[in-house]
């Protein structure tokens, strides 16, 4: 299995709610906040290639929304999604399955494309697109926290034209190629997690909102997007305790810098990050 980074752009996110109850005395220093106090974000996705399949793990936000939608974000970058994955050596029409890690716009965008005509298809015509029924029923029908993220131009139409499929949201339940998937319901209800094996038996987990950045590791530090925020501490307490027996490398999807990162117990017995690692070194 070979895997690569596919950088969909950065995007802006207003920083008290990237960082919710913490003082922004502190966050500030993790990501400093420009003068309407928006932090810089990755949308860092990841494809990998076996000689069967190409599965592409999220899509960043997307280029079809207009531009008033844009300017509250402010995407802005050297790629997106297709010319990032043109860069790799791969089209539209090589992407065999698209696993969508939760519905939120950020990580769904680019599966939908729309046509001059207004029309959406599926971005990746050869696709099967992967979620689960609970989370698809909740985004259908969005609580107000998050109705602004679930847009249903980005994923009705795959229902609409048979390409999307369900995982069961069943925790670790194996899915292809080895991988098996987490849920968590902390963030959003049924996010999946997928945990990828190497062949020297240590896995990638790709993170999505469970740890947005390094400068989420310490526990107090979760997001205001969260639905339920005592649960995102369970579970990312409940998580780091087997990545850290695990050894697993940690994927970023939203760290404006860093790929990857490990982490381990502290003396105070916490967390902390133990390492900054690149895709490219660890495979």
């Amino acid at each position: 299995m070979k895997l690569h980074v596919i950088d969909t752009g950065k995007f802006k996110l207003d920083g008290g709610a990237m960082f919710g109850v913490v003082p922004k005395q502190m966050w500030k220093k993790l990501n400093p906040p420009d003068e309407n106090n928006m932090c810089t974000w990755s949308m860092r996705c990841l494809l990998l290639e076996t000689a069967e399949r190409r599965i592409l793990i999220d899509t960043g936000m997307g280029t079809k929304q207009d531009e008033k939608f844009m300017s509250h974000f402010e995407p802005h970058g050297d790629t997106d999604l297709l010319s990032s994955l043109a860069m790799k050596g791969f089209r539209p029409e090589d992407i065999t399955d698209v696993f969508l890690t939760h519905f939120h716009f950020d990580h769904l965008g680019g599966a939908v494309a729309r046509d001059e005509h207004g029309k959406y298809y599926p971005q990746f015509p050869n696709a099967m697109y992967w979620s689960s029924r609970e989370h698809y029923e909740w985004a259908l029908r969005p609580n107000y926290r998050e109705k602004a993220s679930f847009l249903k131009e980005n994923f009705v139409p795959l229902m609409e034209h048979g390409v999307l499929k369900f995982i069961d949201a069943e925790q670790d339940i194996d899915w292809f190629c080895g991988i098996k998937v987490k849920f968590m319901y902390g963030h959003t209800e049924a996010m999946m997690i997928p945990v990828i094996p190497l062949p020297d038996g240590r896995s990638v987990v790709f993170m999505a909102d469970l740890l947005p950045s390094t400068a989420h590791i310490r526990m107090p530090y979760v997001m205001s997007y969260d639905i339920r925020p005592l649960q995102t501490l369970a579970e990312k307490e409940l998580f780091f305790h087997e990545a850290v027996d695990q050894g697993y490398y940690l994927f970023l999807e939203h760290d404006r810098v860093n790929e990857l990162c490990s982490i381990r117990k502290d003396e105070k017995g916490g967390f902390s990050l133990d390492a900054i690692h690149q895709l490219n070194e660890i495979i």
